[in-house]
């Protein structure tokens, strides 16, 4: 008898992938795609081949810090429509799978419903039909929810197939520190250590509301779902629209005159305002990011009285300027609109911008 799963499909190093397809000769070499690829200037790496990572090479790396770890490195300029491209080509396989539901995450990775008595026959279906089509490898995660979909496929990696569901859930992840679980980044596992969790399996036997004086009560039970892999048990193919646009920069010297600042976040809120014009919704929430050197981030937001006019968020965003520290330095500026959301939406971050 069939039953539903849901598969999380996630690309192999597929930049990096991507790129070797273009350039065959680079297969089995370090390489690191990263701003405009020279390692002189201020980027970050987008994303590492395991040959590069095996060095300690990661995304959101310094790229120069990156270009010491592995000296003889392939280092490449990103190229945005060649993954766009290549994404929209491995989406497209996944929908002419008979019986599927797809939901997109990002450039990379998808969950993906279906029904069937055998959930690795139809995982491995779907990996030989992406690599016929693309030319790209495929890990996949087997779920009977999503959360465990999505932390089963890291399970698989590279190119494997990997099964979590209620029934060995603790046994695979209970010892695992809680950074292991989807949506449980470093911030949020040093503050359940403290409450004395520091396992998936103790954040599972925690009760829920134990965790809200620490996350608050939205926040504190979805932590104890986690730990637990509950969650939505259905795909959602809901087209998915963007709740906010953002844009930064990158300086390749500080910016050090408040005129030179003003400048920049003319630009930056000229460019999100074309992204936004797009989507036919006003903007009703602006967040300015400001990085000083030599490292150091800080965000300033605002709620905004709804509008769709360019001037008028220009003015709040120079409001925002206002707060940023006085004689410090800044070598990236970021700014980023929220817009209203249509009530029947299935709400997400922008996937093919990063950093917000």
């Amino acid at each position: 008898m069939s039953e539903q799963w849901v598969l999380h499909v996630d690309l192999d190093q597929f930049i990096a992938a991507v790129e070797m397809l273009r350039r065959p000769e680079l297969a089995g070499k370090p390489v690191i795609v990263g701003g405009r690829g020279d390692p002189t200037e201020r980027a970050v790496v987008s994303t590492a081949s395991y040959e590069a990572r095996a060095y300690g090479v990661g995304s959101g790396m310094p790229l120069r810090v990156a270009a010491r770890k592995v000296p003889d490195a392939v280092i490449l300029p990103v190229d945005h429509e060649a993954y766009l491209e290549a994404s929209e080509k491995v989406m497209a396989v996944l929908r002419s799978q008979s019986g599927t539901t797809v939901q997109v995450l990002g450039w990379d990775e998808a969950f993906v419903g279906i029904e069937a008595r055998d959930p690795e026959a139809f995982a491995r279906q779907i990996q030989q039909a992406v690599l016929a089509e693309t030319r790209l490898h495929c890990s996949i995660g087997i779920g009977d929810t999503l959360v465990r979909a999505k932390v089963a496929t890291s399970l698989g990696k590279p190119a494997g197939i990997f099964r979590l569901t209620e029934s060995n859930w603790l046994d695979v992840m209970g010892k695992l520190p809680t950074i292991e679980l989807w949506g449980v980044g470093t911030k949020v596992s040093r503050r359940l250590a403290t409450l004395g969790i520091k396992t998936v399996a103790e954040l599972a036997a925690a009760d829920p509301n134990h965790l809200v004086p620490e996350f608050g009560p939205k926040m504190g039970p979805w932590y104890a779902q986690l730990g637990r892999g509950d969650g939505a048990r259905v795909v959602d193919d809901t087209p998915w629209v963007a709740r906010g646009h953002s844009r930064e920069t990158t300086f390749q010297r500080d910016l050090t005159d408040p005129s030179q600042v003003d400048d920049a976040v003319r630009e930056l809120a000229a460019r999100v305002m074309e992204d936004v014009a797009a989507e036919g919704r006003p903007v009703v929430g602006l967040t300015l990011k400001v990085r000083y050197a030599p490292f150091t981030t800080r965000t300033y937001a605002r709620k905004i009285p709804e509008t769709p006019d360019p001037a008028e968020v220009l003015a709040h965003a120079l409001d925002l300027v206002a707060k940023i520290e006085a004689g410090r330095p800044i070598r990236l500026l970021g700014l980023r609109a929220e817009m209203t959301m249509p009530d029947d939406s299935r709400q997400g971050h922008t996937p093919t911008r990063s950093g917000w």
